[in-house]
């Protein structure tokens, strides 16, 4: 049920004037509504700001957005570089039942098995058998994870995997309560059932409204959380969230909308915070369209059209730093993404290189005339100001007519995921750990639904595979590299730019800190009057 938004904002109003020493309530904007609050299925950004505080995995994040252990006291790795051995600290659910081996052994079988249709399902493929389960050829209870004993997990991979344990903070990975899921089905994740190991358990979920967790009186490190109440307002128009915080009706915001960074940067000093998110907004061509797969040429014009550096420092006024690369630059030590050759020429240049394509494509003057391009995007304003930027630089260098299509968050990844939209869509990827296979893994052939493009090239597959295999770290952050030089020259994407998130957080909010990943869990922050 929906509630007024009058009751909403004096509820609100109410708890923000409790005396010292009362509940304390932090309220933030979230963005988009999430998908879900299972983890296993979760795939987008809103979810995970609300999953990161109920549910913690065998790591987590500190309050830098670092990886720390979480649920894994201490660990060990065998010589060969295969076997995995964790030792869980002493922890309990909720509802006061131990945290035990158990629960991540079911919670990883679920993940992989392909029922689930889990986004993330491709995490379980390292371990032994992983991809054959994911895949429907081998049985779910044949993964090589062991419950040895309640407080002892092994894992057994099939190749040694350079980002595994990195991959070990992702929320996928997380633990759910086996009794739980095995008595409520899918619907263990409504308030009264939920079940979580994190440092808040919910209270409410109401859709259009609010999501209320309250502070978990099992969770191990109980005592050095701060907040008790966290209210999340899913919000998707980015000048509504802004007034809402400007009327004191939020601690925080997810964004700030282009039209009001320069106003708030200037009149709310005091609030305002940026930082470079570790993500890239990219355009996907649908490739499993014979009209976008047979064209590369025209792929690749239509990319070398758009003028980054104006979409970044005009249309998006800083919000942005132009993309040439799908990895963001500065992932991980030693690796710098290949900058395409194209990119080191200015604009007029890149333009002349697109019209040349464009003829050879046989689209153009003289050739066949391009039918208008639709573009899916996701609503919200500084979405829409930069797509009419794209749309405006197509028709007037190329003559292609463009059709703006917005829906839903949630709506524009599921299709994606299906390959159900037309011509392009727009979308955003933050990177889940920092390491460029965390972008790079979206281009495997194998990956069905994340993989938005379709994309399929066989040599690509081959050297990230290798990677994977691959120990040393200077070897394996090269072959990666020779894999993103092939996407740039196939053209499966069209990276826009690399985010900087602007946002405002209310100074009685301490312990806001801006990081890549740009995650703040509610556990390491405090409100003070």
């Amino acid at each position: 049920m929906r509630l007024p938004a009058l009751v909403i904002a004096a509820a609100l109003a109410l708890s923000a004037a409790q005396p010292a020493g009362a509940e304390t309530v932090y309220r933030r904007g979230i963005g988009p509504a999430p998908d879900t609050l299972d983890p296993t299925k979760s795939e987008v950004q809103p979810a995970a700001r609300v999953l990161y505080d109920l549910f913690e995995g065998l790591f987590t994040l500190d309050a830098q957005g670092q990886r720390r252990n979480g649920m894994a006291e201490s660990y060990s790795i065998s010589p060969d570089g295969l076997v995995y051995s964790f030792t869980l600290r002493q922890a309990e659910w909720s509802d006061g039942t131990p945290v035990t081996a158990n629960d991540f052994v079911f919670a990883w079988r679920r993940l992989a098995d392909p029922h689930n249709a889990s986004p993330y399902a491709y995490y379980v493929w390292p371990i032994v058998n992983g991809q054959a389960i994911t895949e429907g050829k081998a049985d779910p209870a044949t993964l090589g994870v062991q419950a040895v004993d309640a407080r002892t997990l092994k894992v057994t991979l099939r190749e040694p995997t350079g980002h595994f344990l990195a991959s070990l903070q992702h929320l996928a990975m997380a633990p759910v309560q086996a009794a739980s899921v095995q008595k409520d089905g899918e619907s263990f994740t409504q308030p009264g059932k939920l079940v979580s190991n994190g440092a808040y358990m919910l209270v409410e979920n109401v859709p259009q409204s609010h999501i209320k967790i309250v502070k978990n009186p099992h969770y191990y490190d109980k005592d050095k959380v701060k907040i008790d109440t966290v209210m999340s307002f899913p919000i998707e128009d980015q000048e509504s969230e802004f007034k809402r915080f400007r009327a004191g009706e939020l601690d925080v915001t997810e964004t700030l909308p282009v039209t009001q960074n320069a106003f708030a940067e200037k009149s709310l000093p005091e609030a305002f915070i940026s930082g470079s998110t570790y993500s890239t907004y990219y355009l996907s061509f649908n490739l499993t369209k014979p009209f976008w797969r047979d064209n590369p040429k025209l792929r690749a014009a239509l990319s070398l059209t758009v003028d980054r550096e104006v979409l970044a420092e005009k249309v998006l006024t800083g919000t942005g730093r132009a993309a040439w690369t799908f990895t963001p630059p500065g992932t991980v030590g030693g690796y710098d993404a290949p900058l395409p050759d194209w990119a080191k020429t200015d604009q007029k240049a890149r333009d002349e290189m697109a019209k040349a394509l464009l003829k050879e494509a046989g689209f153009g003057p003289g050739g066949k005339p391009l039918p208008p391009i639709e573009l899916l995007y996701a609503t919200g304003e500084n979405n829409r100001r930069a797509l009419v930027a794209v749309a405006a630089m197509w028709k007037q260098k190329l003559g292609v007519e463009v059709q703006l299509n917005n829906q839903e968050f949630r709506v524009v990844a599921g299709i994606g995921n299906d390959k159900a939209y037309k011509d392009l869509l727009m979308f955003a990827w933050i990177g889940d750990y920092p390491d460029p296979y965390t972008f790079l893994q979206l281009m495997r052939g194998d990956v069905t639904q994340q993989n938005y493009p379709a994309y399929k090239n066989p040599t690509y597959d081959r050297l990230v595979e290798e990677a994977t295999r691959t120990i040393d770290p200077a070897q394996r952050l090269a072959l990666l590299g020779q894999a993103e030089a092939l996407t740039q020259a196939d053209h499966p994407i069209v990276p826009l730019y690399h985010n900087v998130r602007r946002r405002l957080v209310s100074p009685k909010v301490k312990g806001w800190i801006p990081n890549p990943l740009d995650f703040n869990l509610s556990r390491y922050l405090e409100i003070t009057p």
